[in-house]
């Protein structure tokens, strides 16, 4: 039976790609205030500029390409169980070859009734060609269409399955998150006690740790090379 690792990954690791993140100080919320574009609140205030700043990320996001630590991580399925666990809300995990990738905080290529959010019969997956959503389209159930996105404040729904794959995990590794953001932060006190933790970041990061973690100080292609060596060894 094949190891289980499971992989948590936060903004750093598409960094490569291309894509800034939502904290850097010329990242994606330049211009866009949080409260505006990410919460309910936002969204119950003005909705057609959320869709449309959301109709901007997706453009942004179908113009890059996984890096190659997203493919290193795919690559890890030829001789292990793996799940990934990302923070990110683009599809480069899933692009690269990733098969079970478990999305925190939504995902920015899919819509969803703003009635019900996690009723699947209104989910619907956009394609490059038409990836931009029309201020005022319906849903199937006659609500706005909005982002699935999990906006600041609601609740996290597959934080209950990615903490039970955390405490099945026989290795548990760390890629490009501050490790700040809950409850995604938490998912490291899930880990069964003595397994090996590998957390590759080129920034010191306070993991909360309780055991002994490996950090791997580079960033997530250049991390992932030296995992591998690290696990074949």
């Amino acid at each position: 039976m094949k190891k289980k690792i499971v992989v948590l990954t936060g903004a750093g690791m598409s960094v490569e790609s291309g894509l800034k993140t939502f904290r850097d100080a010329d990242g994606l919320w330049e211009n866009y205030p949080v409260s505006k574009v990410a919460t309910h609140e936002g969204w119950e205030a003005d909705p057609t500029l959320v869709t449309n700043f959301y109709n901007m990320l997706r453009r942004k996001c179908w113009g890059v390409k996984p890096n190659e630590g997203h493919r290193l991580v795919a690559s890890l399925e030829e001789k292990y169980d793996v799940t990934v666990v990302t923070q990110n809300v683009d599809n480069l995990h899933e692009m690269a070859g990733s098969s079970k990738v478990i999305h925190l905080h939504g995902e920015l290529m899919k819509v969803c009734s703003s009635r019900d959010v996690d009723d699947e019969r209104y989910h619907q997956t956009l394609t490059p060609d038409n990836c931009e959503v029309e201020p005022g389209t319906l849903a199937g159930d006659g609500s706005l269409l909005r982002p699935f996105i999990v906006f600041f404040g609601e609740g996290v729904p597959m934080i209950g399955p990615a903490a039970e794959e955390v405490g099945n995990a026989d290795i548990f590794v760390i890629i490009g998150t501050s490790m700040v953001v809950y409850p995604a932060a938490g998912l490291i006190q899930y880990t069964r006690p003595g397994i090996p933790i590998y957390l590759i970041d080129p920034a010191p990061v306070n993991a909360g740790i309780r055991q002994h973690v490996t950090h791997i100080q580079k960033g997530a292609s250049e991390g992932m090379k030296e995992l591998i060596e690290l696990l074949d060894k």
